[in-house]
């Protein structure tokens, strides 16, 4: 009988992406007769700029095992526990979105409702005063969660990591090599398809060697050297909705204490990242190229620079969107060659380890069932049209009028899913997740609030409260979170603890 079952994974390309998922296929696929190859080319760099992370980069850490204290010194890692973002509802506004939510919720309504109600009297208290790890950014300490204190806002911290990607790459091909995954060292000269279906067959090498595969996981960058080049998938441009389409990154000195989260500052034509890492500053302008030039750009950035640079200026260019067939044949893109989605939220890791759990789930025999191909490639889709549309939230929820840029932003069309989303928040205060996608009715209503867009009610089941219960329980709620803080250490003092 034919052996039907996959036995021969090739990876072309390293980076994040690649050793991500030869690490996780290591774990995963337990079969001795599954050989896991992955080509890389020492001669063709990697983008590898992306160093803030979600908090699910966790849970693929403890899947691959790895120690987080070991972690943390191989990666020059930082503890994160949300972003603050600087001048986008109008200029010098600021506002947080934390990983955590905000408050309890109670009686089966989100908390939110209930602060809606409450902000409404002249002496209420801001919204920050309701989240630990809002509380905590501002004063730069952390903690970890303790889930030995049930019901107690300690144990649901959520946080995540800045790191530097380029080290987790490595730090991933160790793992992975440790497994038995074998690397080639090589660039990919040519694409050998099969005739009859048209399935890549091998790749062949600049050294003259081949390499044949049943499974062919493209992690090539944006080039996309067998999902586009070879197999045409084709690309779904969302530049219309995010019209940023270059960034430049550049390192420099620490200044200061590090702090436990990343920073987006808005800017007349794009935004500037900051990312804190144990070493050095990560630094990055994000721009629209119709309205700032590459020059202009880069100064915009030096100008805001905490510290000297320790680093040139590293320009990159890519297009917001998704490939039409993130799975086509037998090739998965993963990565920048599945698709680019900007890094405001820090959202670039979590697709691929999304991706990497959706194809386990889908994990095809050489028959490669077209119905698996079309929900994987439908449920591709359906994540990054989620994180688009929540990432177009944060433009098109603004009052600038001091730039082109943000004239453009401010009245451009939008996907219908996120106007119905506004539509229902801006009149009643609801907040819907659907399908367990990755960012919860917290997430949204911290954009909504700190942009300024405000709904005309709330819950109206609420009502039934006096104002002096609401009052109670609020002032019960602040008290829990600035009883909470006193747990927290300064977040230097404690990363000092767990590296040593």
């Amino acid at each position: 009988m034919r052996d039907e079952n996959i036995r021969e994974i090739v990876i072309v390309g390293g980076g994040t992406a690649g050793w991500m998922a030869a690490a996780a296929f290591s774990i995963l696929l337990r079969n001795p007769k599954i050989r896991i190859r992955l080509i890389e080319s020492e001669e063709i760099g990697t983008v590898g700029v992306g160093e803030a992370t979600i908090p699910h980069i966790r849970y693929f850490n403890k899947l691959v095992g790895l120690d987080e204290k070991e972690y943390l010194r191989r990666t020059n890692a930082t503890f994160k526990l949300g972003i603050e973002f600087v001048n986008w509802g109008q200029i010098g506004d600021r506002y947080f979105h934390p990983f955590s939510p905000y408050g309890v919720n109670m009686e089966g309504i989100h908390f939110h409702h209930f602060w809606l109600r409450h902000s409404r009297k002249a002496d209420a208290h801001p919204i920050d005063d309701y989240n630990l790890q809002v509380l905590a950014s501002k004063v730069n300490k952390f903690a970890h969660p303790n889930p030995n204190v049930q019901g107690s806002p300690l144990a649901t911290i959520e946080y995540a990591y800045q790191f530097d990607a380029s080290l987790y790459g490595k730090y991933m091909r160790e793992v992975a090599e440790s497994r038995g995954v074998q690397r080639i060292e090589g660039k990919v000269v040519e694409v050998k398809q099969r005739p009859e279906d048209g399935f890549i067959d091998r790749v062949k090498l600049e050294s003259g060697e081949e390499v044949s595969g049943d499974l062919f996981i493209d992690c090539t960058g944006f080039r996309g050297l067998l999902t586009e080049q070879t197999l045409k998938s084709g690309y779904d441009d969302w530049s219309h909705y995010l019209p940023v389409d270059r960034a430049v990154a550049q390192t420099c000195e620490l200044a200061g204490p590090n702090t436990p989260f990343t920073r987006a500052t808005a800017h007349e034509s794009g935004w500037q990242w900051r990312i804190p890492l144990q070493n050095r500053l990560g630094n990055g302008h994000v721009y629209c190229s119709e309205y700032i030039s590459d020059d202009e750009a880069c100064a915009k950035l030096q100008s805001g620079l905490d510290g000297a640079p320790i680093s040139e200026p590293r320009f990159l260019r890519f297009k917001t969107g998704i490939r039409k067939k993130p799975w086509n044949k037998n090739v998965v893109a993963l990565g920048l060659a599945g698709g680019f989605l900007e890094p405001l939220e820090s959202t670039s890791i979590h697709l691929i380890q999304t991706a990497i759990a959706r194809l386990m789930t889908n994990f095809p025999d050489k028959h490669f069932n077209e119905r698996d191909i079309e929900y994987y490639n439908e449920r591709t889709l359906a994540e990054f049209e989620q994180v688009r549309d929540f990432i177009i939230l944060h433009y098109c929820a603004t009052q600038r009028t001091d730039s082109p840029f943000w004239n453009y932003i401010r009245n451009m069309e939008i996907p219908e899913t996120l106007r119905q989303r506004i539509g229902i928040y801006l009149e009643n205060g609801r907040l819907y997740r659907h399908d367990n996608e990755l960012f919860g009715e917290h997430s949204w209503f911290a954009v909504f609030q700190g942009q300024n867009l405000h709904p005309k009610r709330y819950h109206p089941v609420i009502d039934h409260l006096s104002d002096e219960m609401l009052d109670r329980r609020m002032a019960e709620i602040r008290r829990a979170m600035h009883k909470c803080l006193e747990q927290f250490e300064d977040h230097d003092q404690y990363l000092s603890k767990q590296i040593q």
